[in-house]
């Protein structure tokens, strides 16, 4: 080759050169945005039909679950159901009374019914442990009521056995001091005079305040069946003879005044 040849090819040279140098920078560019452009989808989108698919809605925000939890402070207490201090609605226990240690409860089963007596030892404790030592023993159990005069009192205290009621003479307490009046459905123990108290009672059909000043001390009072005591058998009145009660008993009073009405049972009640 000469040199003409030579000189006339330097300027397409360098055209080659220039023309691979663009082409080379163009194939950079693409490259950076492929590099660039997000991944395709592994799977491709299904195809439209016409109808957008339904999405299911996004689930409600549950404020509780967003809102940052209370804290009570010093200024702002936190809030309550019921006002401060109160207590919920209880169910209220029946209220059962105290006991009364000097009340004691007897009831005396008759002929006509029931007959409760509240006795007070705190009346007169000598004469409430005499009665709650007869009721104990059974003494008044068959016993009459020997004695009715309507409109004052109703008196028994003999027993069925004369053998019983032997037992018990000679066996008079002291007195206690008159702390009630004999008025009605008050039951007191009968005397002879002074501190000779022993095993026979009445129960006031009336108001006998009389009887007060002349010792007679009540020991308690009917609370339930004085409607007993006053249909209690009143037509042999006094008659019956306490001597021969004393001495002969149930057989006595049964042959002589059988309509008399009698103790079935006597017993201390809780």
């Amino acid at each position: 080759m000469n040199s003409k040849n030579i000189k006339n090819m330097k300027p397409f040279r360098l055209l080659a050169i220039a023309a691979l140098f663009a082409t080379l920078l163009l194939i950079s560019c693409q490259s950076k945005e492929q590099s660039s452009a997000p991944p395709a989808p592994s799977e491709a989108p299904p195809a439209a039909s016409g109808v957008s698919e339904a999405k299911p809605a996004p689930a409600e925000a549950n404020p509780a679950e967003n809102a940052p939890a209370a804290t009570p402070t010093a200024e702002e207490p936190p809030a309550q159901s019921t006002a401060p201090g109160t207590r919920p609605a209880q169910p209220t226990p029946a209220r059962v009374a105290p006991k009364d240690p000097n009340v004691i409860m007897v009831r005396m089963k008759t002929t006509k019914g029931d007959i409760d007596i509240e006795l007070h030892k705190d009346w007169a404790p000598l004469g409430v442990a005499r009665f709650r030592e007869l009721v104990d023993s059974g003494y008044f159990d068959g016993a009459r009521f020997f004695r009715v005069v309507p409109g004052f009192v109703v008196q028994f205290g003999i027993a069925a056995n004369p053998l019983l009621t032997a037992k018990w003479d000679g066996s008079e307490i002291q007195d206690d001091p008159v702390l009630q009046s004999n008025t009605r459905g008050i039951v007191t123990f009968a005397t002879a005079g002074r501190n000779t108290r022993t095993t026979q009672l009445f129960i006031n059909l009336g108001d006998n305040p009389r009887l007060d000043n002349m010792g007679f001390a009540p020991i308690g009072r009917v609370v339930r069946g004085m409607d007993s005591v006053d249909s209690i058998d009143s037509r042999y009145g006094e008659a019956p003879q306490q001597p021969r009660i004393e001495d002969e008993g149930e057989a006595y009073l049964s042959r002589e005044f059988p309509n008399l009405d009698k103790i079935v049972s006597a017993r201390v009640i809780d």
